[in-house]
């Protein structure tokens, strides 16, 4: 009698979850960004947000959650419920980097979290104010050596690819230099454009219109090839370091053991949203370099990129 009540218990909970899967969302849900707005990774979680709450007639909403280099918002979403009412805009900043300076994060980043959908990013950008007398890489590296204390130089934040590409740059050429860190990528974009720091090492997208604009000067891209809109900015790569081909990719995660049903239901309405033309052009417009993925090829390609890049930051770090 009892193995048969346990096996009736388990044949309810099989009925039963699907059944609260289809009820799902029964309330507003939370898009985390772990930064603050104005940068690639708000954006991208602005008009997902949008798109998802048509497909499913109920509000999703974006909360900045800054702090830590995204690590205070990252972890909370770790700790969040797994019921699909909590999800976060993750990727390499928050997901990559950020764990892999800090070794007490809080949270793992592929054992806390269920990795729903590929978003994609832009790549890094090095730029140069206006004023600056660096007109191309070559000039930036010799400011570079030159300057003792360190070249000030801004990115969205700690432990951002903006970050991490300067200081493995600096640890390569043994040079010194100064981060001047913020919150997120639309905070720091508004110093750089004014001119209270001179370099940035920033996405493409933060970037491109101030580029258009001669406020600020590109030197080098990290894209594995040049860039369409950009065709005389070299990249990275062509410049001697092909291990800094990265971009700052973006995804949608939720906490770990997030019903099956949902992150299905999720991936689909992601990857049907690239489809539409008018988020296509503005991904293209914002230099997101994007692709389908399920929700096991997204975490396949999260795991890919935890074993390339945390042992890289770490190198960086010890050897600072």
């Amino acid at each position: 009698m009892k193995r048969l009540l346990a096996g009736l218990i388990v044949v309810a909970g099989a009925v039963v979850s699907p059944a609260h899967a289809q009820e799902w969302p029964s309330k507003p849900v939370r898009v985390v960004v772990a930064y603050a707005a104005g940068g690639a990774n708000d954006l991208l979680g602005r008009v997902f947000a949008e798109r998802l709450s048509k497909a499913f007639g109920q509000q999703f909403f974006v909360e900045n959650r800054t702090g830590g280099g995204g690590l205070i918002g990252t972890e909370a979403v770790a700790r969040a419920e797994p019921d699909g009412h909590t999800l976060i805009i993750s990727g390499i900043p928050s997901h990559v980097l950020a764990p892999a300076m800090n070794r007490n994060a809080g949270f793992d980043p592929m054992r806390d979290f269920t990795h729903i959908a590929y978003l994609g990013g832009p790549p890094n950008v090095f730029v140069v104010h206006e004023s600056s007398e660096v007109r191309d890489f070559k000039g930036l590296m010799a400011l570079m050596r030159a300057t003792k204390d360190g070249v000030q130089y801004v990115s969205p934040s700690i432990g951002s690819v903006g970050n991490m590409v300067a200081e493995y740059l600096a640890a390569k050429e043994k040079v010194k230099l100064s981060h001047v860190t913020y919150r997120g990528g639309g905070a720091a974009i508004l110093d750089l454009v004014a001119g209270h720091v001179k370099v940035g090492s920033m996405t493409l997208s933060t970037t491109q219109a101030h580029i258009l604009s001669g406020k600020l000067r590109p030197v080098a891209v990290s894209s594995a090839q040049r860039v369409r809109e950009f065709p005389d900015l070299p990249t990275l790569t062509e410049l001697g370091y092909p291990d800094l081909v990265v971009t700052t990719w973006y995804g949608l995660s939720g906490p770990a053991k997030l019903p099956p049903a949902i992150v299905e239901r999720l991936n689909r309405e992601v990857n049907a949203a690239m489809q539409q033309p008018e988020v296509r052009g503005l991904l293209e417009r914002e230099m997101v370099q994007t692709k389908a993925m399920s929700s096991a090829e997204f975490t396949a390609y999260m795991q890919a990129e935890v074993d390339k890049w945390v042992p890289a930051v770490r190198r960086v770090i010890d050897a600072k």
